[in-house]
């Protein structure tokens, strides 16, 4: 089993990395491949809503997204980290996600998803909100831990002092290797969910 985990800090070792790995070497105990990729110092726009991907089948942008899609396919787990900006996620990172989720069109359903915060003092849970998203609009089973999946600290000195954000993401690391294992077992035991086949889009004309 494989996870890919994405550090969208612009700070390649800092805090959010300092969270990640402490998830990271918990999947490597637990026999689960790791994959972490540093997008946070990169150039990515955002999406213009082109509609180009559902003709291209990728984004129009050839650029890091179109190389991570397929590494998110292939991956029973996805671990995305930020740091906090004005209460809310890295603009770097939104823009990857936006258009990695949008751009995609494998079926998401049933890959676990887990998003990780860093901060000095607050906006982390605004910012866990908002990344969470992601993975409920997806049809993907969200890992939680026994707090609110954040770390503190103003350097990766400080965050590794924070001994209860460290605790909380090796939790958050095993619960989630239980979630991919346990979705695995079903999906052989069991199956996957039922979809319908036409999916429905709920617009109300104008005056109504």
């Amino acid at each position: 089993m494989k996870v890919l985990m994405i550090n969208g800090s612009p700070h390649e070792k800092g805090c959010t990395y300092v969270a990640l790995h402490e998830m990271e070497k918990v999947f490597q105990d637990l026999s689960i491949e790791t994959e972490m990729i540093h997008i946070g110092h990169r150039e990515i726009r955002g999406c213009i809503s082109c509609g180009r991907c559902e003709t291209l089948g990728h984004c129009v942008f050839n650029d890091c997204v179109n190389e991570i899609a397929p590494k998110f396919e292939k991956a029973e787990g996805l671990v995305i980290g930020s740091p906090v900006y004005y209460g809310s996620p890295n603009g770097t990172l939104l823009s990857f996600l936006d258009r990695l989720f949008y751009s995609t069109a494998f079926d998401k359903t049933m890959k676990v998803g887990a998003s990780v915060v860093s901060c000095r003092r607050a906006g982390n849970t605004a910012s866990f909100d908002v990344l969470n998203k992601y993975f409920t609009i997806s049809s993907m089973p969200v890992a939680t831990s026994q707090y609110w999946n954040n770390i503190h600290g103003f350097t990766a000195e400080d965050a590794r002092k924070d001994l209860e954000g460290l605790q909380t993401m090796r939790t958050l690391a095993r619960n989630m290797a239980f979630l991919m294992k346990s979705i695995e077992l079903g999906k052989k035991q069991i199956g996957m969910p039922e979809k319908e086949t036409e999916h429905c889009f709920t617009s109300f004309p104008d005056g109504l």
